[in-house]
């Protein structure tokens, strides 16, 4: 399944993947499509099974801040709130879902099974300072249950900390296991948000977004409470492509690391989607940065399949990915000069034809103007070919020489009246729907 690897009209951002049995489980906020707000009051889950990470299955509302049409709320002590980034850990065969309620005391919930739903079992209980823990609502909760079954559960927002609970009850804050700035605000580490604790091997890995980028970081200790050792970032959504905050943490399946993460949609940082990266640990511990791409699950991209526009990953000076509804979206913006790209694409080894063919779908806003397609780099790798659009929505044939091998793919749009008329550069041009190539 490439990125987005939900459907459309499902955003989990601020995602916890988690193995249960035979399933992964997506945990995250919950975003509405063409919203100008994060998150919502209510929480969802979907799986997949681990031999076909391909389809996911929805489990529908799992937990509720507030009453809806169909459910109850949850929440009894507090009626206003969103819930931003949960996270979902198994002790003695039961599930916990440690929720953060917004402006509101969090809690943890717990269920017979990890698709929920979600009963309340307490806000949390602790004895703290005044104005530590962000006046008790735990803010972003990471949970780890260790080896020798203590819980540690990671949180903050501009300053981290972190405590045990009580394994027991999972809600009562052991006396004398507070600390602050887990990871400290200081450079290299810059915490900001979005704690999240996974132990491989004996290593305690903590990803969090650090204050600088648009990143996923992470630091390692030989202790769950430290100290832990700067060591780099593992995926920046806001390189080559419309930035925001992020929050995510990795996952094994079989012999292959996973990177959870999100990116915008709609010109702003909400509507976020749940996307994936492959990412390898090495034997030192460390996790070499990867690159923000199309692919998702996948390998790699099929050429000879309809590719949807909003499957992009670069999208530099200009270009959205924008809804017109919540199942269908385009990539709009496109202006002089935006580069809209995909990796990968693997185009086999067949190289007995001479020439192929694309054909790129667009929605006309009645301008005109030039798109030209490249391999590999948007500047300086090979231009296939280039057309010229009208005003209205059509089919845009490209003739391009026969490609093989596996390469990225890119689209810059021109509008070469700018050369004429002073201003006009800043004009949105046309949109785009989707393309394939044929042999």
């Amino acid at each position: 399944m490439p990125n987005p690897i939900l459907p459309l009209w499902e955003h989990i951002p601020d995602g916890e993947p988690r193995v249960f049995g035979d399933r992964v489980y997506l945990y995250g906020s919950h975003d509405r499509p063409m919203s100008g707000d994060f998150c919502d009051s209510k929480l969802k889950v979907w799986s997949a099974p681990l031999d076909d990470l391909d389809h996911w299955s929805c489990h529908g509302d799992v937990f509720h801040a507030q009453p809806d049409g169909d459910h109850p709320a949850d929440v009894t002590w507090y009626d206003g709130g969103m819930m931003y980034a949960p996270d979902v850990v198994e002790k003695d065969g039961r599930y916990y879902l440690f929720a953060y309620i917004f402006y509101g005391r969090g809690c943890v919930a717990v269920s017979d099974s990890p698709a929920g739903p979600f009963k309340v079992i307490s806000t949390y209980k602790y004895d703290l300072p005044a104005g530590h823990a962000e006046n008790g609502t735990f803010v972003d909760p990471g949970v780890l249950v260790d080896d020798d079954g203590k819980v540690y559960v990671y949180c903050g927002f501009e300053r981290s900390y972190m405590c045990q609970v009580d394994p027991a009850d999972m809600v009562t804050v052991l006396p004398g296991t507070y600390q602050w700035d887990i990871i400290p605000v200081e450079e290299p580490f810059c915490f900001f948000e979005a704690c999240s604790p996974r132990k491989v091997g004996d290593t305690y890995y903590l990803i969090y977004s650090p204050r600088v980028g648009s990143r996923l970081a992470y630091a390692t200790s030989d202790k769950p409470t430290g100290p832990f050792t700067y060591r780099g970032y593992i995926v920046d959504n806001g390189a080559d492509y419309p930035g925001g905050n992020d929050h995510g943490s990795i996952m094994k399946v079989g012999d292959q690391w996973y990177i959870f993460y999100h990116r915008m949609t709609n010109g702003t940082c909400f509507s976020r989607q749940a996307c994936v990266e492959r990412i390898e640990i090495l034997p030192d511990g460390t996790i070499p940065t990867v690159e923000m791409t199309s692919l998702g699950f996948s390998k790699a991209l099929n050429p000879y399949e309809a590719t949807p526009a909003h499957r992009a990953c670069v999208l530099r000076n200009g270009g959205q990915i924008k809804y017109l509804n919540e199942f269908h979206t385009v990539v709009a913006q496109l202006r002089d000069k935006t580069v809209v790209g995909y990796k990968y694409f693997d185009f086999g080894t067949d190289n007995t034809g001479t020439s192929m063919e694309l054909i790129l779908e667009l929605r006309g806003l009645g301008e005109t103007g030039r798109v030209s397609v490249w391999l590999d780099d948007a500047e300086k790798g090979e231009m296939l070919g280039e057309g010229i659009f009208g005003g209205d929505d059509m089919l845009l044939r490209i003739k391009t020489p026969c490609v093989t091998g596996r390469h990225a793919l890119y689209f810059v749009f021109h509008d070469d009246r700018t050369q004429l008329s002073w201003g006009l550069h800043d004009r949105e041009l046309t949109r785009m729907e989707r393309f394939v190539f044929k042999k």
